[in-house]
């Protein structure tokens, strides 16, 4: 019994009421002009169905009327854009105000049937209702008043929901809004992924450099060492609060276009990070490094990171190769170190799994392994952008 009367001191019940009332202002005012023709409100309705605004208005007021509260994706508030999204429009007009119609009568004529029935009960013969017109007052129609009251309320509740469900048919979002939702929707997961790996390169490469920097300081066991070793982990230090607080950036404000992100350009500060912490590097850049793509260039830093993060991480103080090779847009990446006795070459970590994925995402490809000559190698080819 509690769960059928619920729905009375539910808002929704009143606002889809009034969501169903709404067209009936329209025919009332048609009423007072002819009402010999109620049928004109819902012919117009046919040529105003197929305005593209009309759509969102009617969106809006579905979410607002029908299901407030937390916002529903089940209505579109976006303009018509198609034929069919017109089309649908217009049914959902004539099918919102035959259950205007529908909710109006109920209202309506209901209630004078219960006043009707205690008037009858009371003496009073009934003359305005065919279906009373005949009956001889008697007490026992007391006893059917609360019926038309309880028929008012279940009709009033079943129409509210037949015009959500309507709503949800004729105003959902069409196949081409769907997949609109879902290709922004992919777009957010791959950002998501972009800016995990990015705080992965920058926040692991510097926090490996400090670790580095800090043992040789405390094994050297020299002043000017120390010196060197403490500047090189503020410089690096400083550098990953920069690309911290760029990420941070962009994670507050959705809209704001990622920018600044360091390219293969600024590779000499990596270098110079990688041999601060005792690694003897040898580079090799040759191609305009200028002319390679925006997203190839700055994908191309990040492998570049993870690769010399991982130089030092897994073989220490090693010497390593570096080349960086640019030709026809087209970039060529290659790291190698040796691995000393006793250490254990990097395995499936995350670090190799982004630079394959970066590799991979660019229409590129990666291999990371032993070279077979005792060396550990990163070597990643992307094609222009």
């Amino acid at each position: 019994m509690v769960r059928l009367l619920r729905p009375l001191f539910r808002g929704t019940t009143y606002t889809r009421l009034l969501h169903l009332w709404v067209p009936m202002l329209v025919v009332s005012v048609w009423a007072l002009i002819d009402d010999t023709k109620l049928w004109v409100p819902a012919a117009v309705l046919v040529p105003v169905g197929f305005i593209p605004a009309v759509r969102t208005a009617e969106g809006v007021q579905a979410r607002l009327l029908l299901t407030p509260g937390p916002e529903d994706s089940a209505f579109s508030v976006a303009p018509s854009a198609t034929w069919q999204d017109r089309l649908r429009t217009v049914v959902w007009l004539e099918l919102r105000m035959l259950l205007g119609a529908l909710t109006s009568g109920v209202c309506v004529w209901l209630p004078i049937l219960t006043v009707e029935l205690v008037r009858l009960a009371l003496g009073h013969r009934i003359d305005d209702i065919p279906v009373l017109r005949d009956a001889a007052p008697h007490w026992a129609y007391a006893l059917l008043a609360p019926l038309p009251l309880l028929a008012l309320y279940g009709a009033v509740v079943g129409l509210g929901v037949l015009a959500t469900a309507g709503a949800r048919a004729f105003l959902g979002p069409s196949a081409a809004e769907r997949l609109s939702a879902l290709e922004e929707r992919t777009e957010q997961l791959l950002e998501r992924n972009r800016i995990a790996r990015e705080l992965h390169d920058s926040i692991g490469h510097a926090l490996t450099v400090a670790v580095v920097q800090a043992g040789a300081a405390r094994a050297a066991n020299s002043a000017e060492f120390t010196d060197r070793a403490l500047t090189a982990i503020e410089e690096t230090g400083r550098a990953a609060l920069e690309d911290l607080e760029r990420v941070l950036g962009v994670l507050r404000e959705a809209e704001k276009p990622v920018s600044a992100r360091p390219t293969l350009a600024d590779a000499d500060r990596l270098l110079e990070s990688a041999r601060a912490s005792g690694a003897k590097v040898d580079a090799d850049v040759t191609g305009p490094l200028e002319t390679l793509p925006g997203p190839v260039s700055r994908e191309g830093y990040r492998i570049l990171q993870e690769a010399l993060t991982n130089v030092l991480r897994h073989a220490g103080a090693v010497p390593a190769r570096v080349r960086v090779e640019v030709a026809d847009g087209a970039l060529t990446l290659e790291v190698r170190n040796p691995l000393p006795d006793g250490r254990v070459a990097p395995g499936r970590g995350s670090g190799l799994r982004g630079i394959r994925e970066r590799a991979t995402l660019l229409g590129g490809r990666a291999h990371t392994g032993p070279d077979g000559a005792g060396d550990w190698q990163v070597r990643v080819e992307l094609p222009p952008g």
